[in-house]
């Protein structure tokens, strides 16, 4: 994953853009496609990542892994690698990842009622 320069006027618009708008904040933390699906799949508990991609066949292993990076740099899920062996990874929400689920809930509500 390429680095991204903090100082472009991109990122510099994105902050001014998230301390203007909570929706802003928001989507800088979920948004994307794989996001909220990956977030809506801990909601049910600890997950290794072979669970997780047998929850989601459609994704790939990039973005999988990608994803996960990015939510854990995030603060949303919490990475814990298992010293056995074979060595294995869990995941699983954090605090602040349990905080958004009324959204992804919400979020799932509505897709169930307007499918």
């Amino acid at each position: 994953m390429t680095a991204i320069k903090e100082t472009s006027t991109i990122q510099e618009n994105k902050k001014i853009a998230a301390q203007l708008c909570p929706v802003t904040f928001t989507m800088e933390k979920i948004g994307g496609y794989w996001k909220p699906i990956i977030v809506y799949h801990l909601s049910t508990g600890t997950k290794r990542y072979s669970e997780l991609k047998k929850c989601i066949p459609a994704i790939t292993e990039k973005m999988l892994i990608q994803s996960l990076k990015q939510l854990e740099a995030d603060g949303l899920i919490l990475r814990e690698a298992k010293p056995v062996v074979p060595p294995f990874v869990i995941y699983n929400l954090s605090e602040v990842g349990r905080g958004i689920l009324p959204v992804i809930n919400a979020m799932a509500t509505w897709a169930l009622e307007n499918q």
